[in-house]
């Protein structure tokens, strides 16, 4: 058995960023960046009024009360052509480009509108609630370095530096297989030996919300021709990944029959709980990734190995993520000579400090408590116990307690 550090670092050695394709940035939101996106315009083009009021020279309203001349209008969208002179004002909106000659806005609740003047009842300094050109950016500012996964607020940025297009990495397409004749899939009849098959559903939706394309490529039965062939359907994806089958056991035929149509296996059996029948290797020049067939293990070996690979695949730092940790709400005992990933809720304490609460039973057979779960708690191998108050190491789920 290798570590579970080992095992990750080899995975990741043997993925590559994925080549570069061009998007609308319509479509940008959660992909990653291969290129910085730089502003083509200049926001705000102009100076312009951050509140209505009256555009004003700041020295003609130094002393205060005072009655200026009002020259004009102008709202957003419009411009005053005429230069402003001293004495006069200028009715002004947010937002709309501010006349030459004014340098401060004066907001309307310190004035007092009549027929062709109006009284300022308050001073205003240069530069007052006026946005200078440029204020946001300007053209050629890198508004978003690349390898950055883009969020709502990204787009938005990226359209408004006037950016149709967005350079970004292809989203890897992962196949699916998953194996085993007591599994089927929801809703269909099943046999007195069987279950549903959560795994290929579940690892679908992790690799669609890390941003991948999930080929699912159905359930294999356990015999070597129809695993052969299904999983020939892997052919032009960026990884194939099975669940099930990974063990020792006469049925567990993955890693014999896929050695046959060339699979090089470079690892197998990983020092950690759950998951420690995991197999890595190439096959056909596809890097696979064999996970155990417990949904559990499943999940937490593709958020441990899976997802990192997927990041590094898209661009993205797979270890840019800090680690995160918590305080024990209650005791742990001595750990084994494997890395344990113990199912844990996250709370606030009195203090506010995050408190984790490990669930008492880790089956890797229970996907409830898998759902219920906010983290896992890291317990390295040989890890004395541990007492409540201590802090441990967790890997948030997204969406969980805690903010993350």
């Amino acid at each position: 058995m290798i570590s579970v550090e080992a095992a990750k670092g080899r995975i990741l050695q043997a993925v590559r960023p994925l080549p570069v394709e061009q998007v609308a940035v319509s479509q940008g939101l959660g992909r990653v960046l291969a290129e910085d996106v730089r502003a083509q315009v200049t926001q705000p083009p102009v100076a312009v009024s951050a509140m209505d009021g009256y555009a004003v020279r700041a020295a003609d309203v130094a002393t205060v009360p005072v009655t200026l001349g009002v020259a004009g209008a102008v709202p957003a969208g419009g411009v005053h052509e005429a230069p402003l002179q001293p004495g006069q004002a200028v009715r002004i909106f947010t937002g709309a480009p501010v006349p030459a000659g004014a340098d401060a806005i004066v907001i309307q609740e310190d004035t007092e509108a009549s027929p062709g003047k109006v009284l300022v009842k308050e001073a205003a300094r240069p530069g007052q609630f006026v946005r200078p050109a440029g204020l946001d950016f300007k053209v050629g500012d890198i508004g978003i370095r690349a390898g950055r996964r883009l969020t709502a607020r990204d787009v938005g940025l990226a359209a408004a530096m006037n950016n149709p297009w967005l350079r970004v990495r292809r989203r890897p397409r992962v196949a699916i297989l998953a194996t085993g004749d007591e599994v089927v899939m929801p809703g269909t009849a099943i046999g007195r030996s069987q279950i549903v098959c959560s795994n290929g559903l579940s690892l679908a939706a992790a690799i669609q919300a890390a941003g991948g394309e999930p080929i699912d490529l159905g359930i294999a039965p356990d015999n070597r021709e129809a695993l052969l062939a299904m999983a020939a359907g892997a052919r032009g994806a960026d990884m194939l990944v099975t669940t099930g089958g990974a063990s020792v056991g006469e049925h567990d035929l993955v890693q014999a029959v896929l050695g046959e149509a060339g699979l090089e296996v470079d690892f197998w059996k990983i020092a950690m709980r759950p998951g420690k029948p995991l197999i890595f290797g190439q096959i056909g020049g596809v890097p696979m990734l064999g996970l155990p067939g417990n949904p559990v293990s499943t999940l937490v070996c593709a958020t441990i190995f899976l997802l990192p690979a997927l990041e590094k695949m898209q661009g993205l730092d797979a270890d840019q993520a800090p680690t995160r940790y918590a305080t024990l709400a209650k005791a742990l005992p001595a750990n084994d000579r494997r890395q344990d990933y113990l199912r844990a809720t996250l709370a606030h304490g009195p203090d506010g400090a995050l408190l984790a609460t490990v669930f008492g039973k880790q089956d890797s057979s229970m996907l409830a408590t898998l759902a219920h779960a906010d983290c896992l708690v890291v317990r390295a191998p040989l890890a004395p116990p541990a007492n409540a108050g201590d802090r441990v190491e967790i890997v948030p789920f997204p969406g969980g307690t805690g903010g993350v």
